[in-house]
């Protein structure tokens, strides 16, 4: 096979990340009937937060209590402590995306495999747990920890000094979302592969190596 490395993005590249479904689990515990609408409301804030943290403008504790600020006010319960239930229950209720595993089974003879995510610290590592793959990795790097996000190229080179510093053309680097895994892969010169949900569009200036609507379909151009 072409790459030695295969380093992915965790959130809807390998794991579903149903926010909502998350949020109507975690409020329920306190007696909230959390609607689409109040979603739509609560993503009016959040959306902008996790752009200002891509782009390094704010920290992830900023982003983690922020976003919950007004929910914080309107059931009197600290911002953190909802932060952290919102985590929990994302953890248990993650699933690896159609053909995740298949994908990861069919890498591991061949390849080094591991994560280089924006998301937090204590949903990760339950959620590698909970879905049975904490073995099929050998590096996770999570933002949140390194204290740079992607698409900085920093925290792709942190990860490569992880990994020995191989030759970059022996490094892939999947994700869903073009503006910070696939132009964080650019910046950091190896080749990426964007995996296209329905209805997103490539932004301009963002060139992957490879484009697939399935994980199925990485595995065939890697002739796996």
């Amino acid at each position: 096979m072409k790459y030695n490395y295969v380093l992915f993005d965790a959130d809807e590249t390998l794991f579903s990340f149903n926010a909502f479904a998350g949020l109507q689990k975690m409020l329920a515990a306190y007696g909230m009937d959390f609607t689409k609408a109040d979603y739509e409301h609560y993503q009016n804030t959040n959306k902008p937060l996790w752009i200002a943290y891509q782009n390094n403008e704010i920290t992830a504790n900023h982003l983690q209590v922020t976003r919950f600020s007004e929910l914080a006010n309107k059931l009197n319960v600290p911002a953190q402590q909802l932060n952290d239930d919102f985590l929990s229950a994302m953890a248990e209720i993650c699933m690896p995306l159609p053909g995740a595993i298949e994908l990861l089974n069919a890498l591991k003879p061949h390849a080094k495999l591991g994560i280089i995510t924006n998301g937090f610290s204590q949903l990760q590592g339950r959620r590698l747990a909970h879905t049975g793959l904490q073995d099929m990795f050998d590096w996770l790097v999570i933002s949140e920890k390194v204290g740079i996000a992607k698409p900085a190229k920093e925290i792709f080179e942190h990860t490569f000094n992880l990994m020995g510093n191989p030759p970059k053309e022996q490094i892939l680097m999947v994700g869903d979302t073009a503006s910070s895994d696939i132009l964080g892969g650019q910046n950091a010169g190896i080749d990426t592969c964007w995996l296209q949900h329905p209805g997103v569009i490539l932004p301009e200036g963002i060139k992957p190596t490879y484009q697939v609507t399935e994980l199925k379909q990485l595995q065939t151009i890697l002739g796996l």
